[in-house]
């Protein structure tokens, strides 16, 4: 599978929108939210191999903005949730960001990925990612403008045309949209997957918290009429080309790898210099140097 295919067919599937595939996947997260980001490694791994059934829609809930910031024992408990989540997913989150450089204002950061999603669902995708690498990895605040607008050049978003969308109403009525959707589907917490097929008289199945693969793979199934064919796994190589910047736990999960494995095979990609590795306060992240 060359590079073109494997951004067409598998990777990025929920880039292109949900023409021609028989399922839609909403999921409710928040920027701010460690375990959102611990389901990156399940996400990836449903994109590569189920990514030509489903186009994946991100609803920004809002629902950790509404926490108070201000008090010191919210930060106390928010340092522990995170550290909690990196220690069991491997997904590192520092939280120590909350007493060195704390996130002022979560709203501004879920309207700048709204503002992104204007430039195409693809740049929005994209840009959440990275936004979560400058908070969880670089423990940046995601809510001052010179970090959001840097998000933004480093994923090549038009940064003229970003900085217009942050301040306009578009971009605040497609956050209010999506607090809205978020009531009006009865989410209550975050992460929720909610998966609908093609039938509009189907309700839709809602998943919370996080699970493993199988579980939501076995959802996927039952969803079709027909069997579901996973696609093959990319080379591994071409898999962190397209990505860029992917933690070995995301790895893992997508090759179905122990740890020790992929670093085993990260070892001779770095010996090939094709990807240097960013140390993380849990587990090791790989960047790709292409």
């Amino acid at each position: 599978m060359n590079h073109e295919e494997f951004e067409s067919k598998s990777v990025s599937p929920h880039c292109h929108g949900s023409e021609n595939k028989p399922l839609e996947i909403y999921m409710f997260i928040d920027p701010l939210c460690p375990e959102c980001w611990s389901l990156e490694p399940i996400i990836k791994k449903l994109s590569v191999e189920y990514g030509r059934y489903f186009s994946l829609k991100h609803v920004i809930s809002g629902k950790l903005n509404a926490l108070n910031r201000g008090k010191r024992q919210n930060y106390d408990q928010l340092v522990e949730q995170w550290e909690k989540t990196a220690s069991r997913s491997g997904m590192s989150c520092d939280g120590s960001v909350w007493y060195e450089n704390p996130v002022l204002s979560p709203q501004l950061a879920s309207i700048a990925i709204k503002a992104a999603e204007l430039q195409g669902r693809k740049a929005g995708i994209r840009f959440l990612r990275k936004l979560q690498e400058k908070l969880f990895l670089e423990k940046k605040n995601v809510s001052d403008f010179e970090v959001l607008k840097e998000c933004a050049n480093q994923i090549g978003l038009d940064v003229v045309e970003f900085v217009t969308d942050i301040h306009s109403e578009s971009a605040a009525k497609a956050f209010q949209c999506d607090v809205k959707i978020t009531a009006e589907m009865d989410v209550e917490e975050i992460p929720t997957m909610v998966f609908f097929n093609e039938n509009i008289e189907d309700e839709g199945i809602k998943i919370t918290g996080q699970y493993s693969f199988d579980v939501y793979e076995q959802i996927l199934k039952e969803m079709v009429p027909y069997k579901l064919e996973p696609s093959p796994l990319p080379d591994i190589e071409l898999f962190i080309k397209h990505y860029k910047l992917v933690a070995t736990s995301e790895i893992a999960v997508v090759y179905n790898m122990t740890e020790q494995e992929v670093n085993k095979e990260m070892k001779k990609l770095q010996l090939k210099q094709v990807v240097e590795q960013v140390p993380a306060k849990h587990g090791a992240f790989w960047k790709s140097l292409d």
